[in-house]
């Protein structure tokens, strides 16, 4: 009986690795080619207006959380985040990448702040590039070329040569009349499968006057930034003092 039950279990996870292999095959999709050239910088351009990135650049102050209870307080301007997640806390400085790790309130120190410093730091390069990816379509080692997917639609596909902790990842952007981004399609490391979408949608404008969308949804559940904010202080933010004394 126990063989059978073993054999039946056997044949049922072969046939889920199967439908697995070949939804992975079907869904894949070749990344388009493209040709950086003026008419592409144009494109970003639009769409930096859009998101009004002028208001973006000028924003001191942001803060958001990010799926999977990671809180953020972003000093754009000193380059210095708080990220608080369970019972730990990092202050980092995004230029160096390095700074202090508590946990439960005590600071760490040697190898184990460390560990908890790059955790840091690869949440904070993944959760801020959700946050606003539209600001980043001319970061350095960044390329910009028109495309059309295989389902007809125009994009503008952003290549990143270097930086943050995934150089290499691509991105095709699909935006409204307005250069607003609706959605885009990615070829990112991180995921085997080519070519899957999200949705860029449940846009607000800071008191800033910079926009930022807080839904991002996929064919699973749709991903959810809450507590979004910007001002020109950590006073405005409501914060007692300031939360990088020390740094």
């Amino acid at each position: 009986m126990i063989k059978k039950i073993l054999k039946w279990l056997a044949i049922i996870v072969a046939v889920l690795i199967a439908v697995v292999i070949i939804f992975g095959i079907i869904a894949n999709e070749k990344m388009p080619e493209g040709t950086p050239s003026p008419e592409a910088d144009a494109k970003a351009n639009k769409m930096l207006e859009a998101i009004n990135y002028a208001a973006w650049d000028s924003t001191t102050y942001v803060q958001w959380s990010f799926p999977g209870g990671h809180d953020y307080l972003w000093d754009k301007d000193r380059n210095l985040v708080r990220i608080v997640w369970g019972d730990h806390k990092v202050l980092l400085n995004t230029k160096t990448v390095n700074g202090k790790a508590f946990k439960g309130g005590v600071a760490l120190e040697g190898s184990a702040a460390d560990k908890l410093i790059q955790k840091a730091w690869n949440y904070f390069c993944n959760d801020s590039f959700w946050l606003n990816a539209p600001a980043k379509v001319f970061d350095p080692g960044t390329s910009r070329s028109l495309v059309t997917l295989k389902d007809g639609r125009e994009g503008l596909m952003i290549r990143y040569e270097s930086g943050g902790v995934t150089p290499g990842d691509t991105y095709v952007w699909i935006m409204d009349e307005n250069g607003l981004p609706v959605a885009w399609k990615m070829w990112i490391k991180i995921v085997p499968i080519g070519g899957i979408e999200a949705g860029w949608s449940d846009w607000i404008t800071l008191s800033t006057g910079s926009k930022i969308a807080q839904a991002h949804s996929t064919a699973g559940p749709t991903l959810k930034l809450t507590n979004v904010k910007g001002e020109m202080d950590w006073k405005a933010m409501g914060e007692e003092s300031d939360p990088f004394a020390g740094m």
